[in-house]
C-alpha cells in the first residue's frame, strides 16, 4: 500500500471517528432526556427505575442480530454494553455489590454484565452481598451460582433460602486460571499455593502434575490469594487476569484449569421483577413432602408440558432433618400462561414453592 493510500484511509478513519463521537454524544443526551421524563412522571415518594434488564437485553440482542462484521457479535455487544453503561450513569450510577475483594471473577462478571461505569462494592462473603441488596444500600448484587467443572456454589443456594431476593439476570464467564507470583517470589522455593477452594479443585490435575508436594491453601477468594502472595517470597497464587493486574503479579503458567471450557455462571440479584422478553429463564425453590416419588411428582408437570429444565440442585432444608429443597431453573417466564399453570399444579403438591425470579437469558 502506498503512503498516499494509507494517508487517505487515515483521513477517512478520522472522519468516521468524528461521526461516532457525535452519535455517542447524541445518545448520551437522549439518555439524559429519558431521565428527565421519568423523574417528571414519578408519584410523590416513588423511587425512579432507570435500569431495565429486559430493555438492556433487547438492545444487545438487536445489536448482535444486525452486526455484519468484521467485529464478532460478542465484541460488538461488549462495545455497546459500555456505551449503555456510561449513558445510564448520566441518569443514575448503579451501585453493585459483589463477592470481593477487588479482582475476583465475580467483579469481572459484574463489569461484564453492567459495564465499567457502575459503582462496584466488594463484600467479604456471599451472604453479605444478599444483605447489602436487601438493605437497599446497592441496586444489585452479583453472586456465583454454578461452575461447569465443580457444580453448584452452595453458599449462594443457601442464601436464597434465607433472603427474599429477585433474580434479575445472569451472565456466564469463561474462567482462565494462571499461576501467579510476586516480584519477591523465589520460584524455585514455592512451598504453598493460595486460591479459592473451587479454583484449587478446577486445577487439581495440573497441580498434581507440576506441584505435587506443595501445600494448597484455600482462602476466601482468588483476589485474596493474589494479595497474600504480593508480600511473601515462598508462595504463589491461582487467580485470573484482574487479580494479576490489580496486585502487580507475574504469570509463570497460563490457563492451568483442567478443562479448557471451564466457565462459571453468575446471577444478578435485586428487588425488582423483570417483565417477559420472549427469551427468558425462571428459577424456583420447591420443598416437597419427604415420601417416595416426591421428585418424580415434581418433574412430571414439566415433562408433560415440554418445559426445558436447565438445572436442578438439591440442598438440605432448614425446616427438618433429612428433608430437602430443590432449586430448579427452566426456560420460560413465570407470567407465561403455560408456565403459570405448571407452577400452580406443582404448588398443590408441594410443601412450599417460591419463584426466585424470571430474567433474560444471558446475552454476553
Amino acid at each position: 500500500m502506498s503512503e498516499q493510500e494509507l494517508k487517505a484511509l487515515r483521513v477517512r478513519i478520522d472522519s468516521l471517528d468524528e461521526k461516532v463521537l457525535e452519535l455517542i454524544s447524541e445518545r448520551a443526551r437522549c439518555a439524559q432526556e429519558v431521565a428527565r421524563v421519568k423523574m417528571a412522571e414519578l408519584a410523590e415518594g416513588e423511587e425512579p427505575v432507570f435500569y431495565r434488564p429486559e430493555r438492556e437485553a433487547a438492545v444487545l440482542k438487536r445489536v448482535m442480530e444486525r452486526n455484519r462484521g468484521p467485529l464478532s457479535n460478542e465484541e460488538m455487544a461488549r462495545l455497546f454494553r459500555e456505551i449503555m453503561s456510561s449513558c445510564l450513569a448520566l441518569e443514575q450510577p448503579l451501585k453493585v455489590a459483589y463477592l470481593g475483594p477487588e479482582g475476583t471473577f465475580t467483579q469481572a462478571a459484574a463489569l461484564k454484565h453492567f459495564g465499567h461505569a457502575v459503582i462496584s462494592k466488594p463484600m467479604a462473603a456471599i451472604d453479605e452481598v444478599f444483605r447489602e441488596v436487601a438493605a437497599g444500600a446497592v441496586n444489585f448484587g452479583v453472586v456465583p451460582v454454578e461452575n461447569s467443572t465443580e457444580g453448584a456454589v452452595n453458599h449462594t443456594l443457601d442464601s436464597f433460602l434465607e433472603h427474599d431476593m429477585v433474580i434479575c439476570g445472569e451472565v456466564e464467564l469463561r474462567i482462565h486460571h494462571h499461576l501467579l507470583v510476586g516480584e519477591n517470589t523465589k520460584t524455585d522455593s514455592i512451598s504453598r499455593i493460595y486460591s479459592h477452594a473451587q479454583s484449587l479443585a478446577q486445577c487439581r490435575k495440573w497441580l498434581d502434575a507440576h506441584y505435587p508436594n506443595v501445600e494448597r491453601v484455600a482462602v476466601s477468594s482468588n483476589a485474596e490469594a493474589a494479595k497474600r502472595v504480593k508480600s511473601e517470597w515462598n508462595s504463589a497464587a491461582i487467580a485470573g487476569d484482574m487479580a494479576a493486574g490489580l496486585y502487580g503479579l507475574s504469570r509463570i503458567a497460563e490457563k492451568i484449569e483442567d478443562r479448557p471450557d471451564n466457565s462459571t455462571r453468575f446471577l444478578m440479584i435485586g428487588s425488582q421483577e423483570v417483565p417477559p422478553t420472549g427469551d427468558d429463564k425462571t428459577s424456583i425453590i420447591v420443598s416437597m413432602s419427604n415420601k417416595p416419588g416426591a421428585l418424580h411428582e415434581l418433574l412430571v408437570p414439566f415433562h408433560e408440558n415440554g418445559i426445558d429444565l436447565t438445572r436442578i440442585e438439591t440442598r438440605p432444608s432448614r425446616s427438618g432433618k433429612w428433608t430437602y429443597v430443590f432449586f430448579i431453573d427452566f426456560v420460560g417466564h413465570h407470567r407465561d400462561p403455560l408456565i403459570k399453570a405448571v407452577l400452580e399444579r406443582i404448588s398443590q403438591e408441594a410443601v412450599a414453592l417460591k419463584v426466585l425470579g424470571s430474567y433474560p437469558k444471558a446475552v454476553l
